[in-house]
């Protein structure tokens, strides 16, 4: 018999979502005893009194976040929470968009080891390309329209064709043994509501946990209803959910220093991670453009904008970003109009607005793989960019732990 384990769900005004997501783990769970943690994000939608409702009817305890409705955790610091208050060794993270398949729990659980982390395969409707990491099957893009009878069919079969069958690859949800989880101190907070899934996959990699997809647990996910689709056409993304996935990646690159990068089959793949300065010469859109790809940027006047024009791009960019991110951009962004000091990064790239082009650009976006394949100490030109390289110190394993 499988361990007991608690399903982690966050809750960002779900209750459509939960109404169906929860049943589903009571009725197809292998034990009937599994704890299932709620936090409650946000709620315009009742959550909080339904739950109070139906707490006795499927078991669960939730907790609600103390700022309700006026700062969001985000869900990576929601897991956290969950986590934190679980009283199993082992817990598994779900969104409230997923319907657990019949013994789910039980199929992850057979591969899960301290060292490993075991997610699920999704069975999902047709809405988004699939590289070979999912299934493709519509069963209703809607909670209420859920076919659980034709998903349980599905289920069954995938399960004799797919039996013990294994891939290297993560995605939700996923199952972790508690302390594997405390040990690099989870999600990372500065992902509020995207990429902290990305975030923690790159450093359970570099920890050296086994990454591993069950192939014979299966869930069927509705592709982000609970976010990005929540409350319209499948279509059109919601607009508070693309405002948090453009900070949330803005954040994940000033960070690890490049995009989200994976295998077709979910396998992060992380680039060198170095300590690169750009010295610019230009107007606000390159320098928006330009400084969440380095560790310091450093700006010079252009030749066509006025000193205090030059002093007020900054101070307004300093305003419209600051908010966004947890990075001390006065201490990142140096004007150096009056600035005595010499560039101190490892690596410094020149960049005049005036023969900066989209290739350019592209360059600076996979800067870090290029210096990882051919880079060496010195001084060169790649595109119409001066590049000069001091030291090459990869410093991307001191990104694993908070």
């Amino acid at each position: 018999m499988m361990e007991k384990i608690t399903f982690c769900i966050p809750s960002k005004n779900n209750l459509r979502y939960l109404k169906t997501c929860l049943p589903s783990i009571r009725i197809n769970a292998s034990r009937d005893d599994h704890d299932i943690i709620i936090f409650v994000d946000a709620d315009n939608d009742g959550t909080i009194e339904w739950l109070e409702q139906n707490q006795i009817l499927y078991g669960y305890r939730y907790y609600i976040n103390p700022k309700l409705n006026e700062e969001l955790y985000g869900i990576g610091k929601a897991y956290d929470h969950c986590v934190f208050w679980a009283e199993t060794d082992i817990c598994m993270i779900f969104h409230a968009d997923m319907m657990l398949g019949q013994d789910a729990d039980l199929n992850a659980w057979k591969h899960l080891n301290r060292g490993k982390v075991v997610c699920a395969t999704r069975i999902e409707p047709p809405l988004h390309p699939n590289a070979g990491e999912k299934i493709l099957e519509d069963y209703g893009v809607w909670p209420e329209e859920f076919d659980e009878d034709g998903f349980d069919l599905a289920v069954g079969k995938y399960q004799m064709a797919y039996e013990g069958k294994t891939t290297t690859g993560m995605f939700a949800p996923w199952m972790i043994y508690k302390e594997d989880l405390l040990a690099i101190g989870g999600h990372d907070p500065i992902l509020k509501s995207a990429r902290e899934d990305s975030d923690i996959f790159n450093r359970f990699k570099l920890y050296g946990y086994e990454l591993i997809q069950s192939w014979d647990s299966l869930v069927y996910h509705l592709t982000g209803r609970g976010g990005q689709f929540q409350t319209g056409d499948t279509q059109v993304k919601d607009e508070e959910w693309q405002k948090l996935m453009s900070n949330s990646t803005k954040e994940f690159i000033r960070k690890w220093g490049s995009n989200v990068k994976h295998t077709p089959m979910l396998d992060p793949i992380i680039s060198p991670k170095y300590d690169i300065g750009i010295v610019m010469k230009g107007g606000y859109q390159l320098l928006e453009a330009l400084e969440p790809w380095c560790s310091t940027i450093y700006l010079k006047e252009p030749d066509d904008l006025p000193l205090y024009a030059f002093r007020d791009m900054i101070s307004l960019y300093l305003d419209k970003e600051q908010p966004n991110t947890s990075t001390d951009l006065l201490k990142k962004i140096i004007d150096m109009t009056f600035w005595s000091g010499i560039p101190s990064n490892n690596i410094l790239v020149n960049i005049d607005q005036s023969t900066f082009t989209q290739e350019d650009y592209n360059i600076i976006q996979n800067l870090s793989e290029i210096i990882d394949q051919s880079g060496e100490i010195g001084k060169f030109n790649v595109g119409n960019m001066d590049i000069e390289i001091k030291e090459m110190n990869d410093y991307k394993d001191k990104l694993i732990k908070l």
